[in-house]
């Protein structure tokens, strides 16, 4: 997939382009745990440092299906770490999709909703 310049985020999904869930279950944990090196300011190091993940490749579950999110800012900072994440979804054949801002609810329709529920004569 190409990358669109102006998208920051991207999802790669545990699930094959054939629709199958792909395995190990713990596949996401392993690839953000192989890219925690590459960050802003670089590796960590000292106690504690094999402890989390970068903020540019973190694993997470979207609809009951593991992902991974990747920060554009890796591309940006290190070429390779990006070539590589994207083609292990490539050579694996999962699904990658940008991720996109939706609008916040209105601000004012979720207070009006808030007064409704405490009745009329607790507002």
């Amino acid at each position: 997939m190409a990358a669109n310049p102006s998208t920051s985020e991207f999802f790669i999904k545990g699930v094959t382009a054939a629709g199958r869930t792909f395995r190990p279950s713990d596949w996401a944990e392993r690839l953000a745990g192989v890219m925690a090196q590459f960050r802003p300011g670089g590796a960590m190091r000292g106690p504690g440092s094999h402890i989390g993940y970068s903020p540019w490749c973190v694993p997470t579950t979207l609809d009951g299906v593991k992902c991974v999110v990747v920060n554009s800012a890796l591309r940006e900072h290190e070429p390779m770490a990006w070539d590589f994440v994207m083609n292990f979804a490539k050579d694996n054949e999962l699904q990658v999709a940008e991720a996109c801002l939706l609008p916040d609810a209105a601000p004012q329709a979720a207070k009006g909703a808030q007064g409704a529920a405490a009745g009329p004569d607790k507002a």
